[in-house]
């Protein structure tokens, strides 16, 4: 295996500049949101074709996705306050949590249990929460008064979790409990320049964040040492999801290319393993 080298999966703009929210299933197809236009989630099969997936109701633009266990897709619809499911096997899509104190559901996380975690960015004020959407779909706010919220990620033990703020380029730390409560708020990096924006763990714990504007993700240990970097093309890296058909292919969605890229790792993607057990 050759890690970190980037190659296309897709073609040039065969998404849209919103292209986001990459996430593979466990029989290793990859979805990501506006494929074509606005409003789509498109599918790429193992075999590397792509096709149109399905269309969100009108008027919704999603952004991050997640999968659980039984195999149910999550939606984050950052334009109408909500959060789409899919039942697994199907393409029967329903309103699961909608909260319209939110500025916008952005990135999603998901533990073992099905528990999502939803960053919420007000990108004109600069700031932003942290919400948890229950099993059955009721809606909590965890935190507010941080910065822009982006990427959000549990760690394979479900301990912890990670959220980064997009503009003042940190990452945070909280601590999780059995009842999916955080505490001790604590700062895991701070970088100088560009953005962040998604970030996934592996099934050891390092943390891999896209770093909007500069081209790479950043590989990052559990105590918040930079490891590594992994350049993709083009600069405007959106999102990361791991899977594949041994869990250790790395998935980017690239804005200002319009396409996803992959690149292998050394462990199987927190959320592959999640799957297994």
């Amino acid at each position: 295996m050759n890690p970190y080298v980037s190659k296309h999966v897709t073609a040039n703009h065969s998404f849209t500049s919103g292209i986001e929210g990459p996430a593979c299933d466990r029989d290793g197809n990859l979805y990501a949101v506006n494929y074509g236009r606005e409003g789509t989630i498109g599918i790429v099969y193992p075999d590397g074709s792509s096709d149109l997936w399905i269309e969100l109701p009108s008027g919704s633009i999603g952004n991050g996705i997640r999968f659980s266990k039984e195999g149910d897709m999550f939606i984050a619809d950052y334009v109408k306050h909500c959060i789409y499911k899919v039942a697994s096997g199907t393409k029967q899509l329903s309103l699961f949590a909608h909260e319209p104190k939110m500025n916008q559901p952005n990135d999603i996380a998901i533990t073992s249990d099905g528990t999502l975690f939803a960053s919420d960015p007000n990108w004109g004020e600069g700031t932003g929460n942290i919400w948890r959407i229950d099993q059955d779909g009721s809606v909590q706010l965890l935190a507010s008064g941080l910065g822009t919220t982006n990427g959000i990620e549990v760690d394979p033990e479900e301990r912890r979790l990670y959220v980064n703020e997009s503009l003042q380029r940190k990452i945070w730390v909280y601590d999780l409990d059995s009842n999916w409560d955080i505490s001790n708020k604590r700062l895991l990096i701070a970088f100088d320049d560009y953005s962040l924006d998604g970030m996934r763990c592996d099934s050891e714990g390092d943390l891999y964040v896209t770093r909007h504007g500069k081209g790479v993700v950043a590989k990052l240990s559990p105590t918040g040492q930079l490891l590594t970097e992994i350049a993709i093309e083009g600069k405007n890296c959106t999102n990361i999801c791991f899977g594949g058909i041994d869990g250790k292919s790395a998935y980017v969605t690239v804005a200002d290319e319009g396409n996803i890229q992959s690149f292998r790792i050394e462990n199987t993607g927190r959320c592959w393993e999640m799957w297994k057990e």
